[in-house]
């Protein structure tokens, strides 16, 4: 399923663009450099410099398409502007418990930001489409893999 949009929180989009410029401005030419010295050095078919740099140069090259198609898509979206609501919206960083009994803290934040280690959380998924346009105080159940889940939404915060 592709999105026509990819939001993205203010934060997001300048990791994204920082990437970007480190791709163009860094890598890309270290192994642009790497590759032209690796061919001056005589036969290509064995000379491993110069195949691991082609293989790396067609890699970031790859990674440089994609994050400009995605940057070209990305509707930047700035989650303070709902800082002091009592709603859940894109960005928002939600404190839920689970079942009555196990708290969790997840970030609704776009595609190119899901970071599961912080729960950072897509807002494609399934618990975000639940969490989204609801107030705090609000239960609702989730059907996850392991079973029906009650949630309840204890705090929201827009950092």
């Amino acid at each position: 399923m592709t999105q026509d949009k990819n939001y993205i929180t203010t934060t997001g989009y300048a990791k994204l663009r920082e990437e970007l410029h480190n791709l163009v401005t860094k890598e890309r030419p270290h192994y642009v450099q790497l590759v032209n010295w690796a061919a001056s050095n005589g036969d290509r078919s064995e000379n491993a410099d110069y195949q691991y740099g082609k293989k790396k140069l067609r890699e970031i090259d790859k990674r440089i398409h994609t994050i400009t198609k995605r940057i070209e898509k990305s509707e930047v979206v700035d989650p303070t502007v709902h800082a002091g609501k009592e709603m859940v919206y894109f960005g928002a960083t939600v404190t839920i418990i689970r079942n009555q009994e196990v708290e969790q803290i997840v970030t609704i934040v776009g595609q190119d930001e899901i970071n599961p280690e912080i729960n950072h959380i897509s807002w494609t998924s399934p618990l975000a489409r639940m969490l989204l346009r609801k107030n705090l105080g609000d239960t609702f159940f989730l059907n996850t893999p392991q079973g029906r889940e009650e949630i309840e939404i204890i705090e929201i915060n827009y950092e």
